[in-house]
Protein backbone atom coordinates (compact mmCIF):
# COMPACT_ATOMS: atom_id res chain seq x y z
CA UNK A 1 0.00 0.00 0.00
CA UNK A 2 1.42 3.62 -1.20
CA UNK A 3 1.55 6.73 0.98
CA UNK A 4 -0.33 9.52 -0.93
CA UNK A 5 2.24 11.51 -2.67
CA UNK A 6 1.28 14.75 -1.55
CA UNK A 7 1.06 13.71 1.52
CA UNK A 8 4.75 12.39 1.46
CA UNK A 9 6.34 15.34 -0.37
CA UNK A 10 4.89 17.85 2.24
CA UNK A 11 5.89 15.53 4.93
CA UNK A 12 9.27 15.06 3.41
CA UNK A 13 9.35 19.41 2.62
CA UNK A 14 8.79 19.73 6.50
CA UNK A 15 11.51 17.59 7.76
CA UNK A 16 14.33 18.67 5.75
CA UNK A 17 14.03 21.83 7.75
CA UNK A 18 15.63 20.10 10.17
CA UNK A 19 17.75 16.96 8.75
CA UNK A 20 19.74 16.69 5.91
CA UNK A 21 18.66 14.54 2.75
CA UNK A 22 21.43 12.03 3.55
CA UNK A 23 20.41 11.57 7.12
CA UNK A 24 16.61 11.14 6.18
CA UNK A 25 17.47 8.50 4.29
CA UNK A 26 19.61 6.42 6.93
CA UNK A 27 16.35 7.44 8.91
CA UNK A 28 14.21 5.54 6.16
CA UNK A 29 16.26 3.16 5.55
CA UNK A 30 16.31 4.14 1.56
CA UNK A 31 19.03 5.82 -0.64
CA UNK A 32 19.09 9.56 -1.04
CA UNK A 33 18.53 9.25 -4.92
CA UNK A 34 15.00 7.86 -3.51
CA UNK A 35 13.76 10.90 -1.16
CA UNK A 36 14.71 12.92 -4.19
CA UNK A 37 12.32 10.78 -6.54
CA UNK A 38 9.78 11.45 -4.12
CA UNK A 39 9.80 14.90 -3.54
CA UNK A 40 9.96 14.79 -7.44
CA UNK A 41 6.53 12.92 -7.74
CA UNK A 42 8.86 10.60 -10.02
CA UNK A 43 7.84 7.51 -7.41
CA UNK A 44 5.47 6.70 -5.12
CA UNK A 45 7.05 5.98 -1.34
CA UNK A 46 5.02 3.39 0.43
CA UNK A 47 2.73 3.78 3.59
CA UNK A 48 5.13 3.43 6.10
CA UNK A 49 7.08 6.38 4.93
CA UNK A 50 4.12 8.76 6.23
CA UNK A 51 3.97 7.14 9.73
CA UNK A 52 8.07 7.15 9.92
CA UNK A 53 8.17 11.03 9.29
CA UNK A 54 5.09 12.24 10.91
CA UNK A 55 6.99 10.64 14.24
CA UNK A 56 9.88 12.16 13.03
CA UNK A 57 7.97 16.00 13.17
CA UNK A 58 6.60 14.82 16.35
CA UNK A 59 5.52 18.17 18.43
CA UNK A 60 8.39 19.13 20.91
CA UNK A 61 8.09 17.32 24.48
CA UNK A 62 6.95 19.26 26.84
CA UNK A 63 9.35 22.07 29.11
CA UNK A 64 10.40 20.05 32.21
CA UNK A 65 8.53 20.60 35.55
CA UNK A 66 11.58 21.34 37.50
CA UNK A 67 15.31 22.92 36.12
CA UNK A 68 17.87 20.46 35.36
CA UNK A 69 20.16 19.92 37.71
CA UNK A 70 22.90 18.98 35.13
CA UNK A 71 23.38 18.47 31.95
CA UNK A 72 25.16 16.21 29.87
CA UNK A 73 25.84 14.54 26.08
CA UNK A 74 25.30 11.10 24.71
CA UNK A 75 27.87 9.76 22.71
CA UNK A 76 27.53 6.30 20.77
CA UNK A 77 24.38 6.64 22.43
CA UNK A 78 22.43 3.66 20.96
CA UNK A 79 19.12 3.60 21.46
CA UNK A 80 19.22 5.61 24.54
CA UNK A 81 19.76 3.83 27.71
CA UNK A 82 22.19 5.75 29.52
CA UNK A 83 20.30 8.98 28.77
CA UNK A 84 17.12 7.89 30.44
CA UNK A 85 18.68 6.67 33.14
CA UNK A 86 20.87 10.15 33.75
CA UNK A 87 17.41 11.85 32.79
CA UNK A 88 15.98 10.38 35.83
CA UNK A 89 18.36 11.73 38.09
CA UNK A 90 17.62 15.24 37.04
CA UNK A 91 20.16 15.48 33.93
CA UNK A 92 19.00 17.06 30.99
CA UNK A 93 20.90 16.19 27.28
CA UNK A 94 22.05 18.68 25.15
CA UNK A 95 23.77 16.70 22.72
CA UNK A 96 23.32 13.09 21.20
CA UNK A 97 25.62 10.96 18.78
CA UNK A 98 25.04 7.89 17.06
CA UNK A 99 26.05 6.63 13.27
CA UNK A 100 23.37 3.80 13.14
CA UNK A 101 19.70 4.84 11.47
CA UNK A 102 18.36 2.12 13.02
CA UNK A 103 19.34 2.92 16.64
CA UNK A 104 18.75 6.72 15.68
CA UNK A 105 14.59 5.68 14.77
CA UNK A 106 14.46 3.79 18.44
CA UNK A 107 15.86 7.08 19.96
CA UNK A 108 14.04 9.66 18.17
CA UNK A 109 11.09 7.80 19.36
CA UNK A 110 11.54 7.60 22.42
CA UNK A 111 12.87 10.98 23.13
CA UNK A 112 10.86 13.46 20.97
CA UNK A 113 12.08 16.47 21.68
CA UNK A 114 13.13 17.88 18.37
CA UNK A 115 16.75 17.49 18.97
CA UNK A 116 19.11 16.30 16.41
CA UNK A 117 20.65 13.11 16.37
CA UNK A 118 24.60 13.65 15.20
CA UNK A 119 25.56 10.59 13.03
CA UNK A 120 29.49 9.84 13.05
CA UNK A 121 31.41 11.57 15.45
CA UNK A 122 34.56 11.31 13.90
CA UNK A 123 33.41 14.13 11.63
CA UNK A 124 31.83 16.69 14.83
CA UNK A 125 34.29 19.31 15.64
CA UNK A 126 34.15 19.90 19.34
CA UNK A 127 32.97 23.67 18.89
CA UNK A 128 29.83 21.99 17.47
CA UNK A 129 29.34 20.24 20.71
CA UNK A 130 27.16 22.43 23.26
CA UNK A 131 28.99 22.37 27.03
CA UNK A 132 27.98 20.21 29.30
CA UNK A 133 28.98 18.58 32.78
CA UNK A 134 29.07 14.97 32.28
CA UNK A 135 29.94 13.60 29.17
CA UNK A 136 28.66 9.85 28.69
CA UNK A 137 29.82 7.36 26.45
CA UNK A 138 29.56 3.59 25.60
CA UNK A 139 32.21 3.87 23.51
CA UNK A 140 33.45 0.59 20.61
CA UNK A 141 36.42 -1.69 22.19
CA UNK A 142 39.07 -1.47 19.27
CA UNK A 143 43.11 -2.39 20.20
CA UNK A 144 45.23 0.93 20.20
CA UNK A 145 48.97 0.82 17.98
CA UNK A 146 51.16 1.54 20.60
CA UNK A 147 54.18 0.65 19.12
CA UNK A 148 54.50 4.45 17.79
CA UNK A 149 54.15 5.70 21.69
CA UNK A 150 56.68 3.16 22.80
CA UNK A 151 59.75 4.53 20.57
CA UNK A 152 58.81 7.92 21.47
CA UNK A 153 59.23 6.88 25.29
CA UNK A 154 62.67 4.81 24.64
CA UNK A 155 63.49 8.22 23.09
CA UNK A 156 62.35 10.38 26.13
CA UNK A 157 60.13 12.37 23.98
CA UNK A 158 56.68 13.84 25.04
CA UNK A 159 53.59 12.87 23.34
CA UNK A 160 50.11 13.34 23.86
CA UNK A 161 46.68 11.32 24.00
CA UNK A 162 46.67 11.80 19.92
CA UNK A 163 49.27 10.35 19.50
CA UNK A 164 48.49 6.95 21.88
CA UNK A 165 44.57 7.42 20.51
CA UNK A 166 44.38 8.28 16.97
CA UNK A 167 42.25 6.03 14.53
CA UNK A 168 40.14 4.60 17.67
CA UNK A 169 36.70 5.96 18.70
CA UNK A 170 38.37 6.39 22.33
CA UNK A 171 40.22 9.34 20.42
CA UNK A 172 37.12 11.44 19.87
CA UNK A 173 35.80 10.58 23.55
CA UNK A 174 39.89 12.14 24.28
CA UNK A 175 39.42 15.20 22.13
CA UNK A 176 36.16 15.75 23.09
CA UNK A 177 36.86 15.84 27.08
CA UNK A 178 39.83 18.12 26.50
CA UNK A 179 38.38 20.21 24.96
CA UNK A 180 35.16 20.79 26.95
CA UNK A 181 36.52 19.80 30.67
CA UNK A 182 33.22 18.48 31.36
CA UNK A 183 32.90 17.95 35.71
CA UNK A 184 32.76 14.14 35.00
CA UNK A 185 32.49 11.45 32.53
CA UNK A 186 30.98 8.60 32.88
CA UNK A 187 32.54 5.33 30.24
CA UNK A 188 30.80 1.99 29.81
CA UNK A 189 32.26 -0.95 28.20
CA UNK A 190 32.42 -4.61 28.01
CA UNK A 191 34.15 -6.58 30.98
CA UNK A 192 36.79 -8.05 28.34
CA UNK A 193 37.94 -4.49 28.00
CA UNK A 194 40.43 -4.71 30.97
CA UNK A 195 41.94 -7.72 29.28
CA UNK A 196 41.72 -6.43 25.42
CA UNK A 197 44.77 -6.35 23.34
CA UNK A 198 46.58 -7.87 26.60
CA UNK A 199 45.79 -5.19 28.93
CA UNK A 200 47.34 -2.29 26.79
CA UNK A 201 44.13 -0.87 25.69
CA UNK A 202 42.68 -0.50 29.04
CA UNK A 203 46.25 1.06 29.98
CA UNK A 204 46.15 3.50 27.16
CA UNK A 205 42.53 4.49 28.23
CA UNK A 206 43.93 5.41 31.79
CA UNK A 207 46.91 6.75 31.02
CA UNK A 208 45.04 9.01 28.37
CA UNK A 209 42.42 10.12 31.01
CA UNK A 210 44.77 10.43 33.94
CA UNK A 211 47.69 11.88 32.98
CA UNK A 212 46.87 13.18 29.79
CA UNK A 213 43.95 14.84 30.63
CA UNK A 214 44.11 15.26 34.35
CA UNK A 215 40.89 13.48 35.72
CA UNK A 216 40.50 11.34 39.09
CA UNK A 217 39.43 8.09 37.29
CA UNK A 218 37.73 5.39 39.00
CA UNK A 219 36.40 2.33 37.58
CA UNK A 220 34.38 -0.88 38.95
CA UNK A 221 33.08 -3.92 37.04
CA UNK A 222 28.94 -4.31 37.65
CA UNK A 223 27.19 -6.98 37.31
CA UNK A 224 23.36 -5.92 36.17
CA UNK A 225 21.95 -8.93 38.00
CA UNK A 226 21.40 -7.30 40.59
CA UNK A 227 18.52 -5.21 39.11
CA UNK A 228 17.13 -7.75 36.46
CA UNK A 229 17.47 -11.35 36.44
CA UNK A 230 20.45 -11.20 33.77
CA UNK A 231 23.77 -11.77 34.41
CA UNK A 232 25.38 -9.10 32.56
CA UNK A 233 28.89 -7.53 33.53
CA UNK A 234 29.96 -4.30 32.63
CA UNK A 235 33.05 -2.65 33.24
CA UNK A 236 31.89 1.69 34.28
CA UNK A 237 34.20 4.31 34.16
CA UNK A 238 34.05 7.23 35.93
CA UNK A 239 36.45 10.50 36.12
CA UNK A 240 36.30 13.84 37.44
CA UNK A 241 37.88 16.99 37.02
CA UNK A 242 38.29 18.08 40.55
CA UNK A 243 39.44 15.79 43.41
CA UNK A 244 36.44 13.63 45.27
CA UNK A 245 36.32 11.56 48.18
CA UNK A 246 34.41 9.30 45.25
CA UNK A 247 34.11 5.58 46.14
CA UNK A 248 32.72 2.73 44.68
CA UNK A 249 31.64 1.88 48.70
CA UNK A 250 28.53 4.17 47.61
CA UNK A 251 27.01 1.77 46.02
CA UNK A 252 23.50 0.95 46.72
CA UNK A 253 22.67 -2.76 45.93
CA UNK A 254 18.93 -3.33 45.45
CA UNK A 255 17.13 -4.24 48.71
CA UNK A 256 15.15 -7.34 47.54
CA UNK A 257 15.55 -9.69 49.93
CA UNK A 258 14.99 -12.15 46.68
CA UNK A 259 16.80 -11.17 43.52
CA UNK A 260 14.75 -10.35 40.34
CA UNK A 261 14.18 -13.07 38.03
CA UNK A 262 12.40 -14.11 34.60
CA UNK A 263 9.55 -14.04 35.51
CA UNK A 264 9.38 -10.46 35.79
CA UNK A 265 10.15 -10.27 32.18
CA UNK A 266 7.78 -12.62 30.74
CA UNK A 267 4.48 -11.60 29.01
CA UNK A 268 1.57 -12.53 31.68
CA UNK A 269 -0.72 -15.37 30.56
CA UNK A 270 -2.94 -14.47 33.76
CA UNK A 271 -4.78 -12.06 31.71
CA UNK A 272 -2.94 -9.27 33.78
CA UNK A 273 -0.29 -8.35 30.50
CA UNK A 274 -0.37 -5.18 29.93
CA UNK A 275 -2.37 -3.82 26.60
CA UNK A 276 0.71 -1.42 25.13
CA UNK A 277 -0.85 0.89 22.27
CA UNK A 278 2.78 1.02 20.51
CA UNK A 279 2.98 -2.62 21.07
CA UNK A 280 -0.51 -3.88 19.74
CA UNK A 281 -0.19 -8.13 19.59
CA UNK A 282 2.59 -7.66 17.91
CA UNK A 283 4.21 -9.64 20.58
CA UNK A 284 1.50 -10.44 22.54
CA UNK A 285 -2.03 -11.83 21.54
CA UNK A 286 -4.13 -10.28 24.74
CA UNK A 287 -7.15 -12.11 22.61
CA UNK A 288 -5.90 -15.64 23.17
CA UNK A 289 -3.52 -15.04 26.21
CA UNK A 290 -0.46 -16.11 24.72
CA UNK A 291 2.79 -15.14 22.99
CA UNK A 292 2.78 -14.82 19.32
CA UNK A 293 3.80 -18.32 17.95
CA UNK A 294 5.94 -16.94 16.01
CA UNK A 295 8.50 -16.80 18.43
CA UNK A 296 8.22 -20.57 19.04
CA UNK A 297 11.43 -22.69 17.59
CA UNK A 298 11.02 -24.74 14.41
CA UNK A 299 11.43 -28.32 15.29
CA UNK A 300 14.51 -28.51 13.10
CA UNK A 301 16.29 -25.41 14.63
CA UNK A 302 15.46 -27.11 18.54
CA UNK A 303 16.95 -30.15 16.79
CA UNK A 304 20.10 -28.67 15.94
CA UNK A 305 20.82 -26.81 19.13
CA UNK A 306 19.58 -30.12 20.94
CA UNK A 307 22.57 -32.45 18.73
CA UNK A 308 25.26 -29.11 19.30
CA UNK A 309 25.02 -28.54 23.07
CA UNK A 310 24.97 -32.78 23.30
CA UNK A 311 28.59 -32.51 20.96
CA UNK A 312 29.92 -30.42 22.96
CA UNK A 313 29.20 -32.42 26.47
CA UNK A 314 30.50 -35.15 24.88
CA UNK A 315 33.77 -33.41 24.60
CA UNK A 316 33.69 -31.91 28.20
CA UNK A 317 33.24 -28.21 26.81
CA UNK A 318 29.86 -25.88 28.17
CA UNK A 319 28.79 -24.74 25.13
CA UNK A 320 24.94 -24.96 24.61
CA UNK A 321 21.83 -23.09 24.83
CA UNK A 322 20.36 -21.65 28.00
CA UNK A 323 16.99 -22.84 28.88
CA UNK A 324 15.32 -20.46 31.39
CA UNK A 325 12.33 -20.57 33.57
CA UNK A 326 9.78 -18.16 35.97
CA UNK A 327 12.20 -18.80 38.45
CA UNK A 328 15.72 -18.51 36.20
CA UNK A 329 18.53 -15.65 35.97
CA UNK A 330 19.49 -15.70 32.25
CA UNK A 331 22.93 -15.34 30.70
CA UNK A 332 23.62 -12.25 29.00
CA UNK A 333 21.69 -11.41 26.22
CA UNK A 334 24.03 -9.98 23.19
CA UNK A 335 23.46 -9.00 19.63
CA UNK A 336 23.44 -11.40 17.48
CA UNK A 337 20.51 -13.36 19.65
CA UNK A 338 18.90 -12.61 16.37
CA UNK A 339 20.17 -15.52 14.93
CA UNK A 340 18.75 -18.57 17.01
CA UNK A 341 17.93 -17.12 20.20
CA UNK A 342 20.27 -20.07 21.71
CA UNK A 343 21.28 -18.03 24.98
CA UNK A 344 18.09 -17.18 26.41
CA UNK A 345 14.90 -20.37 25.60
CA UNK A 346 12.34 -19.92 27.33
CA UNK A 347 11.07 -23.41 28.36
CA UNK A 348 7.51 -23.81 27.44
CA UNK A 349 7.50 -27.80 29.49
CA UNK A 350 8.06 -30.77 28.81
CA UNK A 351 7.81 -31.94 25.27
CA UNK A 352 7.34 -28.32 23.78
CA UNK A 353 10.06 -26.54 21.78
CA UNK A 354 11.40 -22.94 23.86
CA UNK A 355 10.72 -20.48 22.36
CA UNK A 356 12.89 -17.03 22.43
CA UNK A 357 12.11 -14.04 24.12
CA UNK A 358 10.03 -11.04 22.44
CA UNK A 359 11.37 -7.62 21.95
CA UNK A 360 9.13 -6.36 24.87
CA UNK A 361 10.36 -9.21 27.16
CA UNK A 362 14.67 -8.27 26.53
CA UNK A 363 13.28 -5.01 26.91
CA UNK A 364 11.98 -5.68 30.30
CA UNK A 365 15.26 -8.01 30.60
CA UNK A 366 17.51 -4.15 30.04
CA UNK A 367 15.70 -2.59 32.38
CA UNK A 368 13.58 -0.10 30.11
CA UNK A 369 9.92 0.77 31.42
CA UNK A 370 7.14 -0.83 29.30
CA UNK A 371 6.30 2.86 27.65
CA UNK A 372 9.80 2.36 25.18
CA UNK A 373 8.68 2.49 21.77
CA UNK A 374 10.10 -0.48 20.05
CA UNK A 375 9.47 0.92 16.38
CA UNK A 376 11.75 -1.24 14.53
CA UNK A 377 11.64 -5.24 12.91
CA UNK A 378 12.50 -7.86 15.85
CA UNK A 379 15.86 -8.35 13.85
CA UNK A 380 16.76 -4.66 14.49
CA UNK A 381 15.31 -4.51 18.04
CA UNK A 382 16.97 -7.82 19.84
CA UNK A 383 20.34 -6.08 18.15
CA UNK A 384 19.79 -2.81 19.81
CA UNK A 385 18.86 -4.30 23.27
CA UNK A 386 21.76 -6.71 22.85
CA UNK A 387 23.99 -3.39 22.66
CA UNK A 388 22.38 -1.72 25.41
CA UNK A 389 22.59 -0.91 28.69
CA UNK A 390 21.04 -2.47 31.76
CA UNK A 391 19.33 1.47 32.93
CA UNK A 392 18.59 0.90 36.55
CA UNK A 393 22.41 0.32 36.74
CA UNK A 394 23.30 3.64 35.13
CA UNK A 395 20.68 5.33 37.07
CA UNK A 396 22.48 4.00 40.46
CA UNK A 397 26.07 5.46 38.91
CA UNK A 398 24.23 8.98 38.22
CA UNK A 399 22.95 8.75 41.67
CA UNK A 400 26.71 7.84 42.80
CA UNK A 401 28.17 10.27 40.51
CA UNK A 402 25.70 13.66 41.40
CA UNK A 403 27.03 15.08 43.93
CA UNK A 404 30.07 16.06 42.24
CA UNK A 405 28.34 16.91 38.89
CA UNK A 406 25.95 20.02 40.52
CA UNK A 407 25.78 23.19 42.00
CA UNK A 408 27.14 24.26 44.63
CA UNK A 409 29.23 20.86 45.55
CA UNK A 410 30.94 20.09 42.28
CA UNK A 411 32.13 24.08 42.08
CA UNK A 412 34.06 23.71 45.71
CA UNK A 413 35.95 20.12 44.14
Amino acid sequence: MNAPADLVRNLLHATLNSYSRTELARYLDVNPATIARWINGQSEPRAYVAQALQQLLQPQAPARSTPAEFTFIDLFAGIGGIRKAFEQEGGQCVFTSEWDSYAQKTYHANNPDGQRIAGDITQVAEADIPPHDVLLAGFPCQPFSIAGVSKKNALGRAHGFADATQGTLFFDVARIIAAHRPRAFVLENVKNLHSHDQGRTFAVILQTLREELGYEVHYRVIDGQHWVPQHRERVVIVGFREPTDFSWDLLQLPENKLPTRMAQVFHRTDGKEPVLAHDGDKFFDHAKGEVNPKYILTDKLWAYLQNYAEKHRAKGNGFGFGLVDANSISRTLSARYYKDGSEILVSRGAGLNPRRLTPRECARLMGYPDDFRIPVSDTRAYKQFGNSVVVPVFREVARMIKPWIVSPKADQG
